[in-house]
C-alpha cells in the first residue's frame, strides 16, 4: 500500500514568534523554519506502518515555494520514499491545499493520505477534512491510536469530552494527533543523504484548480496580559469576588 503524507514548513516551535510594528502579520524574516510538528507525527505513522510491512511506499508532499524543500528533506530524512513540492507562491490556505493535494491523490492513487491535525501557525485544522470531502473519502480526525485490519483504518479519534473508536474503509485521509507517537530523533547522516536525493517539483499552475487565497488577514496582536491572581483566605470570600468583580454569579 502507498501512503500519502502531506507536511507544512512552519516556524519553529520553539521560536518565539514577533508581531510586525504595523500589526499586518508575524516577522518570518530571519526566523527558523521546520516542519510542523503534527505532520512530523503522521510522517512517523506512516513510517512505522511501512516497517511492520503494511506499507510499501511513502511519498511525502508539501505545497510551497522552493524554500519549503527543507521539510521535504526532512521527511526524506525520517525514511520517506519520495518527495513531491508543489510549488505556488500563493500563500497556502486550507481549502487551495486541499484542492491541489486532491488531483495529487488522483494521479498517485495511494491507499491512505496522513496529515497532522493542524498546522501550528493558522491553527485552522481544515485541510484534512476539506481533502476528505472532495476526494469523497472516509475520515478519521485527531488519531490517537492507528491500527490496519481487513482493509481498514481502526483509529481512536479524541472528540469533545472523550475518545471514540472507529473504522474507517480504506482509502481514507486521517489527521493526527500529536499523541499517536514520539517522532524518530533524525540522524545527521540521514539528513546528509537527504539533501542528495531528488525531489519532484510540479508547478501548482499545471492541476488547473483555483488556489487563490480567499480569506483576508485583517490584523495580528498579541494576547492581553493576565492579570496578577487574587488570593482569598475564606469560601465566602470567593464567593463575594465571584459576585461583586468577576460577576459571574448572581
Amino acid at each position: 500500500m502507498k501512503l500519502l503524507v502531506a507536511v507544512k514548513r512552519v516556524v519553529d516551535h520553539n521560536i518565539k514568534v514577533h508581531i510586525k510594528p504595523d500589526g499586518s502579520n508575524v516577522e518570518l524574516a530571519g526566523a527558523r523554519m521546520s516542519i510542523n510538528p503534527f505532520d512530523e507525527n503522521a510522517m512517523e505513522a506512516a513510517m512505522r506502518l511501512k516497517e511492520s510491512g503494511v506499507a510499501t511506499e511513502i511519498v511525502a508532499v508539501t505545497v510551497g515555494t522552493t524554500a519549503a524543500q527543507d521539510v521535504l528533506r526532512h521527511a526524506l530524512a525520517m525514511g520517506a520514499d519520495r518527495a513531491i513540492l508543489l510549488e505556488s507562491a500563493e500563500v497556502s490556505e486550507p481549502l487551495g491545499v486541499a484542492k491541489l493535494l486532491k488531483v495529487l491523490v488522483e494521479r498517485e492513487q495511494p491507499g491512505l493520505i496522513l496529515l497532522g491535525k493542524q498546522s501550528i501557525d493558522d491553527d485552522t485544522c481544515q485541510t484534512g477534512q476539506m481533502l476528505a470531502a472532495l476526494l469523497d473519502y472516509g475520515q478519521g480526525t485527531f488519531i490517537s491510536t492507528l491500527d490496519i485490519e481487513n482493509g481498514e483504518a481502526v483509529v481512536t479519534r479524541e472528540v469533545e469530552g472523550g475518545t471514540e473508536k472507529i473504522a474507517v474503509a480504506l482509502p481514507a485521509v486521517l489527521t493526527v494527533d500529536l499523541r499517536l507517537n514520539e517522532p524518530r530523533y533524525v540522524k545527521l547522516p540521514n539528513l546528509m543523504m537527504a539533501r542528495k536525493k531528488p525531489i519532484q517539483t510540479i508547478s501548482a499552475a499545471e492541476f488547473g484548480v483555483d488556489a487563490s487565497p480567499r480569506l483576508t488577514l485583517v490584523k495580528v496582536a498579541d494576547p492581553l496580559a493576565r492579570k496578577a491572581c487574587t488570593m482569598v483566605n475564606t469560601v465566602q470570600e470567593l464567593v463575594e469576588k465571584l459576585r461583586s468583580e468577576a460577576r459571574v454569579l448572581p
